[in-house]
C-alpha cells in the first residue's frame, strides 16, 4: 500500500539547493534538523517493523529566502555492524536476530548468555534532542550518538549509563527557558530498586572544554518507584509544568522476565509490551524544585499514551494535555508486512485501530481531607475534566476530549509549561498515516487543516516569528512526499494563523518519511 515509507533511503551529503515557489520570510533562519527510519533491507535481510529501519538524518537549512537540503545516515555502530557484514546482525524493536546457525553451540551459548540482560542497539531513530549547547539523535535506550547539525556527520556514541544509573531513557525531553534539559528514564536492571528517574541538564553543561561531555553535569531530580518491578509501565514522553513533572504511569507495560528471556525465546521486545485493559492509569505530580511527589494518589481509567501536548498550572490545578489509544494496536499497524497491503485490506484488517484522542486531564495540587467523598475538585470553568474524590481519599480523573485523530502533536514552544490556546499535528483518520496537517483552537474547539492530493506529511514544527504578538505568530514547517513519483518531495511553509501555504521548497532528492526533529535557529548554530 505505502511503499513510500519502506523504500531505502540514501545520502545527499551535500548541500542541494531547493527550488523555491512563492516566498521564504525573510526572518525564517536556521536549520530543521529531522530523524526517522531510512534503510529498512541489508543485503539479503529485512527488518520487520517500521521502528526498526536504520537512522537517517535529513535537514533544510532556511537562508536569505532560500532552503538547502542535506541528509546521512547515522554512522551508529548498530549502521557499521550491519554494513560492515551485509546483513542485519543487531536486533531491533520489532526485529529480533538469532545467533548464526552455523557457530558453534558454545559460541551460540555465549550469545544467548550475553543477551540475558539487554545491551540495546543505538540505532538512535527516533528524535533530535539537545543536551547543554550539543546535539543528538535519540530514540528510547541508553544510547544517543552525537551528532554535527550543521553536516549531520556523527561525532560519538554516548552511554547514559556512564554518568546516570539508567536502562532507558525518553526521547522527548522538555526545555526551560534557561536552557536546562529535563528527561526521564527507567532504571531497570543492575541498578538497585527498579524505579522512573526525572534529571537535569543545566543549560551550561557543555562547557569551555569541547571534550566535556555535557551528561557529565547530569543532575538526579527524584525517581518513582515502580508498582510492580516485573511489569513497569512504559513511556514514551512526560508533562512539565512552570513547578511540576507530570508522569503517566500507564497500564501499558513492559514485562521484565519476557524482556530478559526474549532472546532465548526468539521473539522480539515489541511483543514484551503488553496492555493491561483490567489496570488502571495513575498520575504522578513531582516538584521539580524539591523533588517530592504530590501524596495524593489520582487514577483514572486504563489507555495508551505515546505522546504529551503541553501542561501548565492555573488557579492550583495542574492541567495536562495528551494523545490517548483505547489500546495497543497501533504499533502492530506499524509492522513492515501490514503497511505494504494494498490499501482496501488495509482498512478492512485495520477496523480495530483505535484513533488517537487529544484529553485533558485536570490535577487540584491540593487536597482537603474533609472535602466529602464524591466532590469534584475541578473548580476552573469552562472544563468538563474532573477529579472525583473518592472515600479512601484518592482523587479519580475522567478527561475532557479535545479532539479526535491527530498525531505528533506540536505548539509554541515558547508556550511550553504556560497556559496555552493552540496545538498542531498531523490528521489520521482511517489510518496512522499522516496526510493532513491540522490546527487545533482548545478555547473554540475548531480546527484548520492544510492537505494535497497524494502527499503525506511529516510533523509539523512551529517557528515563532521574531516580533511575535499573539500565540499564533509564526510558521509552520513540513516536510513532504508523494506517492505519485512525478511529484518531488518539498519543504512545506504554512502561516501557522491561517494555516495557508507561504512557500515551498521541492528537493530534487529522494526523502524519507521521518519521526521527530528540532528547528535551530541560526544564532545558535553560528
Amino acid at each position: 500500500m505505502l511503499s513510500v515509507f519502506t523504500r531505502n533511503g540514501s545520502e545527499t551529503p551535500t548541500p542541494l539547493k531547493a527550488k523555491v515557489t512563492g516566498a521564504v520570510p525573510d526572518w525564517l533562519q536556521g536549520t530543521l534538523v529531522r530523524n526517522g527510519p531510512g534503510l529498512f533491507t541489508v543485503g539479503d535481510t529485512s527488518y520487520k517493523h517500521w521502528f526498526d529501519g536504520m537512522a537517517l538524518l535529513h535537514s533544510f537549512t532556511f537562508k536569505d529566502g532560500d532552503v538547502y537540503y542535506r541528509s546521512k545516515f547515522l554512522k551508529s555502530e548498530t549502521f557499521k555492524k550491519n554494513t560492515g557484514a551485509n546483513r542485519i546482525v543487531v536486533s531491533e524493536f520489532g526485529t529480533m536476530v538469532l545467533p548464526d546457525p552455523c557457530k558453534s553451540i558454545f559460541s551460540r551459548a555465549f550469545t544467548y548468555l550475553s543477551n540475558a540482560i539487554p545491551d540495546f542497539t543505538d540505532n538512535n531513530l527516533v528524535n533530535i534532542i539537545r543536551y547543554g549547547e550539543d546535539y543528538y539523535a535519540a530514540s528510547e535506550v541508553n544510547y544517543i550518538n552525537h551528532i554535527d547539525p550543521h553536516t549531520l556527520d556523527t561525532v560519538g556514541r554516548i552511554n547514559y549509563r556512564n554518568h546516570i544509573a539508567l536502562n532507558l531513557a525518553t526521547a522527548h525531553p522538555h526545555y526551560d527557558e534557561e536552557g536546562n534539559t529535563y528527561n526521564m528514564g527507567t532504571a531497570i536492571m543492575g541498578f538497585g530498586r527498579p524505579k522512573y528517574m526525572i534529571f537535569k541538564v543545566p543549560a551550561g553543561a557543555s562547557g569551555k572544554d569541547k571534550n566535556q561531555q555535557p551528561l557529565s553535569q547530569v543532575e538526579e531530580v527524584c525517581s518513582i518507584p515502580f508498582r510492580s518491578s516485573l511489569y513497569p509501565s512504559y513511556f514514551h514522553s512526560f508533562g512539565m509544568t512552570e513547578n511540576y513533572i507530570v508522569f503517566v504511569e500507564q497500564a501499558f507495560k513492559l514485562d521484565i522476565v519476557r524482556l530478559a528471556t526474549a532472546y532465548f525465546r526468539g521473539i522480539n521486545w515489541g511483543s514484551c509490551l503488553k496492555y493491561d485493559k483490567d489496570d488502571v492509569t495513575f498520575f504522578h505530580l513531582i516538584n521539580r524544585r524539591t523533588g517530592k511527589a504530590v501524596s495524593t494518589n489520582f487514577y483514572g481509567d486504563p489507555f495508551v499514551v505515546f505522546h504529551h501536548i503541553n501542561a501548565f498550572e492555573e488557579n492550583n490545578h495542574v492541567v495536562f494535555d495528551l494523545i490517548t489509544y483505547k489500546d495497543s494496536h497501533l504499533y502492530d499497524m506499524f509492522y513492515i508486512e501490514n503497511i505494504l497491503q494494498d490499501s482496501d485490506k488495509f482498512i478492512e484488517n485495520n477496523k480495530i485501530f483505535s484513533p488517537p484522542v487529544c484529553q485533558r486531564f485536570v490535577l487540584p495540587i491540593t487536597v482537603d481531607k474533609d472535602t466529602s467523598e464524591g466532590t469534584n475538585l475541578v473548580s476552573l470553568e469552562g472544563i468538563t475534566a474532573k477529579a472525583v474524590k473518592q472515600a479512601d481519599g484518592s482523587v479519580f480523573c475522567s478527561p475532557d476530549t479535545l479532539f479526535v485523530g491527530l498525531e505528533l502533536p506540536q505548539i509554541n514552544y515558547k508556550f511550553n509549561t504556560r497556559k496555552y490556546r493552540y496545538f498542531y499535528g498531523s490528521r489520521v483518520e482511517w489510518s496512522p498515516h499522516p496526510n493532513k496537517i491540522a490546527k487545533v483552537d482548545i478555547l473554540t474547539r475548531t480546527h484548520k487543516e492544510w492537505t494535497e492530493e497524494e502527499c503525506y506529511t511529516s510533523e509539523p514544527v512551529f517557528v515563532a516569528s521574531p516580533d511575535a504578538v499573539e500565540e499564533d505568530d509564526g510558521v509552520i514547517l513540513s516536510s513532504v512526499v508523494s506517492l505519485n513519483p512525478e511529484k518531488p518531495p518539498f519543504m512545506l511553509i504554512l502561516n501557522a494563523k491561517t494555516m495557508e501555504e507561504i512557500a515551498r521548497a521541492a528537493v530534487d532528492a529522494p526523502i524519507h518519511m521521518d519521526l521527530h526533529g528540532y528547528f535551530i535557529p541560526s544564532k545558535d548554530t553560528n
